[in-house]
């Protein structure tokens, strides 16, 4: 199971940067993948800072999002991996990672922050930024 952060479910926002390779990628995909409540608020966030002419498409983004990716809650495991997260990771990345790392289903993280991208792999999650070369955020892409 694939677990999408906030920086990739704003890939589904068109005009964002990789739109066409993250949605290419995913939707093929979209019964293998989880997300948290706090990823829709990022997204949501985002949606109402588009342009005022993309804002209800921007919205109905959000909703579909809603009514087709599963929704995972956080745990108390979540928390405790989160709480030592936090000490290298910004608050919502670290609580992005306590979902993926405590849900036993999971072991892929899709993301567009380096950080958490970096953080999943020590706690040996495969990490996909569809759009992105491999290794872009540790410096190893080419």
């Amino acid at each position: 199971m694939i677990y999408i952060d906030g920086s990739a479910l704003c890939r589904f926002l068109p005009g964002v940067k990789h739109f066409e390779e993250w949605n290419a990628w995913v939707v093929p995909r979209i019964d293998q993948v989880a997300m948290t409540q706090l990823g829709v608020t990022e997204l949501r966030q985002a949606a109402e800072l588009m342009p005022r002419e993309q804002k209800t498409l921007a919205y109905d983004v959000v909703d579909q999002v809603r009514a087709k990716i599963a929704m995972i809650r956080f745990s108390d495991e979540n928390v405790s991996v989160s709480t030592h997260a936090a000490a290298v990771l910004k608050p919502f990345a670290a609580l992005h990672l306590g979902a993926a790392v405590a849900h036993p289903a999971i072991d892929t993280v899709a993301t567009y922050d380096a950080e958490l991208a970096q953080a999943a792999e020590l706690y040996e999650l495969t990490v996909v930024s569809p759009g992105l070369p491999a290794g872009w955020h540790n410096g190893t892409a080419g």
